[in-house]
This record gives C-alpha cells, sequence and structure tokens, in this order.
C-alpha cells in the first residue's frame, strides 16, 4: 500500500521523518522522503504553504505511482482556547473557506472542525473563521489535499499540531510567503529584528512548532502501526 503525507514546511515532518531516505527531486520547494515498513511504502513530500503548494506537493507524492491513502499534516493555528498549542488533533470535517466545499473525514472520534484558509490568519482573522465557520482550527492546505483524495476515491485522513493560539501576536507573515509557498526567511528576518514586541511571541511560535510537530509524528505513527484506514468504512 503506499501511503501519501503531505506537508507544508520540513519542520512539521521532521521527527516523522527522521531515519526516513530523503530524495532527489531536482525541484525547488519540493522535499521528499520514503520508508518502507511492512507491505506499506510511506511517502511524505513537503512543498510549500497554500493551495498551489498542496497540489504540488500531491502531484510529487504520486510520482512513482497512485496512492491508496493520504494524510494532510502540519501546524495549524487554533482558533478557541480549548485547543491548545504544541497539542496534535484529529478534525473530523475540513472547510475550504474559498470555495465553501466541506469534507468529512472517516477517522474521527470528535466532532471537530478546521476551515482551509487562503493565507495565514492573525487574530482578528480567527475570531472571524471561528464564527463563521465554527471551526476550531484553521490551516491552508487540508481542503486541497482533502479535494485531490476525493477526486482520486481514495481515502483521506488529517493529523494537525497547534502551532499559535487564538490570541498568539505576530508580524504578518503573508507578506513574506513566495509565489511557490516558501518563506523569504531574509527579508523577514531583517523586518523582526528591528521590531522586539514579535521577539517573544515568535520564540513561543517556534517551540509550539517543535512540540506539535513530535505531536503529530506520535499521533501519525499509532494510526499506522494500528492500520486504522482498514476500519473505515
Amino acid at each position: 500500500m503506499r501511503i501519501g503525507i503531505i506537508a507544508a514546511l520540513p519542520g512539521e515532518l521532521k521527527p516523522l521523518v527522521r531515519g526516513w531516505e530523503r530524495q532527489r527531486t531536482g525541484v525547488r520547494g519540493i522535499s521528499v522522503w520514503n520508508t518502507v515498513r511492512g507491505e506499506d511504502e510511506l511517502i511524505a513530500v513537503t512543498g510549500g504553504m497554500g493551495s498551489d503548494a498542496a497540489m504540488r506537493s500531491f502531484t510529487a507524492a504520486e510520482f512513482l505511482g497512485a496512492l491508496d491513502l493520504v494524510l494532510s499534516v502540519g501546524w495549524v493555528g487554533a482558533l478557541v482556547p480549548e485547543m491548545k498549542a504544541g497539542r496534535s488533533y484529529i478534525p473530523s470535517e475540513v472547510i475550504d473557506a474559498q470555495t465553501g466545499e466541506r469534507f468529512f473525514l472517516a477517522r474521527a472520534a470528535s466532532s471537530l472542525r478546521l476551515v482551509t484558509t487562503a493565507g495565514v490568519a492573525d487574530e482578528q482573522a480567527k475570531r472571524r473563521l471561528s464564527e463563521s465557520y465554527g471551526a476550531s482550527l484553521v490551516d491552508m492546505e487540508a481542503a486541497t489535499v482533502a479535494r485531490l483524495a476525493q477526486i482520486r476515491g481514495i481515502p483521506f485522513g488529517c493529523f494537525k499540531g497547534v502551532s499559535d493560539a487564538p490570541d498568539a501576536v505576530l508580524p504578518d507573515l503573508n507578506e513574506f510567503i513566495d509565489a511557490r509557498g516558501q518563506m523569504r526567511m531574509l527579508p523577514f528576518l531583517a523586518h523582526v529584528a528591528v521590531r522586539p514586541r514579535f521577539w517573544g511571541s515568535l520564540l513561543t511560535l517556534g517551540r509550539n512548532g517543535s512540540a506539535a510537530a513530535r505531536a503529530i509524528a506520535d499521533e501519525v505513527n499509532r494510526f499506522l502501526e494500528a492500520r486504522e484506514w482498514e476500519r473505515w468504512s
């Protein structure tokens, strides 16, 4: 069975793909790791933030053959205080804020809604999304991965780790994301270097992101070891 694991950034996958083989892609911004566990081949891909990048990542995961299962993993923002930073969650529903499409997940013990947006949501946007959609989490890729899985008729799962709280005060990251969904780190670092009000929140974001990536890896590994998708109807 070929299982695709789609994320936006390498940091989201770092604990999960430790010890996997990294592949040369020759494509800027696309990173691919793979490993074999028993009868399953796992292919993990990062291709950047946003819908277009998620589509490129999906294509890269399919390069050597069709997928039998796809997982969208990575960092999300919390829209409500109940979603704790550094923790991993499994949404039961994904909503595309651009199109209004809703995707329901087979594997979810509780009702938890994630909304996918075109950009990084700030504090005000998070409040609006929570009120408009009744959502608890926000990301930029899950709805695209869910749509591509639905088109292909393959199962879809979602594992997301919270990197920032609803009231996190961060610089506007959107102006530092390039056309391929990659962070322009040098301009970003130059921007925040002269704005000390963001230093503390960015350090917290980094700590939360590392904890969330470890939590995602633990959750995904449990899921894969238990072969939980085999119980999906």
